[in-house]
C-alpha cells in the first residue's frame, strides 16, 4: 500500500458557520461546506472534549463509579471521565481532578490508552482515556460532589469480571467499554503527554466549544 491508511485530518472548503444553538456545555453548529463538486450543509454539536481514567491497582482490578445519566434515563456502570474546563487545559491534568473529584483518588503512574471519537457524524467530542497506575484512596468525604455526581457510588471490579459484563451487554458506557477492552487488549499504554492530533485540529478549525460554567 502506498499510502498510509489512517486518519487524515484536512480543511474542507468551509463557505459558513452559525450557532444554531448556544449552551453552557456544548453548542449546535450549522456548518456549509464545500466536498468536490458539491455543497453540503450539516448539524453538529460543537463538544469542548473529555478524557477518562482506567485506574487499576495492583489486583488487576479496575475503578468503576455508578452514575445516573438523564439522556437514557439509566444508571451507567463507567470510569472516572470528564470535560476539559477550557480549550487549552492539559488533557492529564484534567484526568488527575477527574480521578480525584469522582472517586476520591490519586496515582502516579499515567499513561495514554486510546483516544477516540465519540460519534464523529454528528458531535466533535473528542476523548482520550488515560491509563492509571499505583493508585491510593484518600477520604472519601474530602471532597463534596453534588448534581448528578452526588450519587456516585464507587467499586472494584476484576478485569476479567468487567470483560465478562461488558459481553453479557451488562455495561454499555462507552469509555468504560473501550478502557477495558484497550486495557484488556494493550496491558500498557503511550506517552502521557503524546501529540493529540485530533483535538490540535479540532482547536486549529475552531470546532471545540469554550466551556461556560456560569
Amino acid at each position: 500500500m502506498s499510502e498510509s491508511w489512517a486518519d487524515e485530518f484536512v480543511d474542507k472548503p468551509l463557505l459558513e458557520r452559525k450557532v444554531a444553538h448556544e449552551g453552557r456545555i456544548w453548542d449546535v453548529v450549522h456548518d456549509r461546506f464545500e466536498i468536490g463538486p458539491y455543497t453540503i450543509n450539516r448539524d453538529y454539536v460543537r463538544h469542548t472534549g473529555a478524557v477518562a481514567v482506567v485506574a487499576m491497582n495492583e489486583n488487576d482490578e479496575i475503578l468503576t463509579i455508578r452514575q445516573y445519566r438523564q439522556p437514557v434515563g439509566a444508571y451507567l456502570i463507567e470510569i472516572p471521565a470528564g470535560l476539559l474546563d477550557t480549550p487549552d487545559e492539559d488533557p492529564i491534568i484534567a484526568a488527575q481532578r477527574e480521578l480525584l473529584e469522582e472517586a476520591s483518588a490519586v496515582a502516579t503512574e499515567w499513561s495514554v490508552l486510546v483516544d477516540f471519537l465519540t460519534s464523529p457524524g454528528s458531535t466533535s467530542e473528542a476523548v482520550r482515556i488515560y491509563l492509571a497506575r499505583n493508585i491510593s484512596s484518600l477520604d472519601s468525604n474530602v471532597l463534596s460532589l453534588d448534581d448528578e455526581e452526588s450519587e456516585i457510588q464507587i467499586r472494584w471490579v476484576n478485569i476479567e469480571d468487567a470483560m465478562r459484563n461488558i459481553q453479557q451487554g451488562l455495561w454499555q458506557s462507552p469509555t468504560l467499554v473501550l478502557g477495558v477492552l484497550s486495557y484488556s487488549a494493550l496491558r500498557s499504554g503511550r506517552d502521557a503527554q503524546g501529540d493529540w492530533p485530533a483535538r490540535s485540529h479540532l482547536l486549529r478549525t475552531n470546532r471545540v466549544h469554550k466551556l461556560n460554567k456560569a
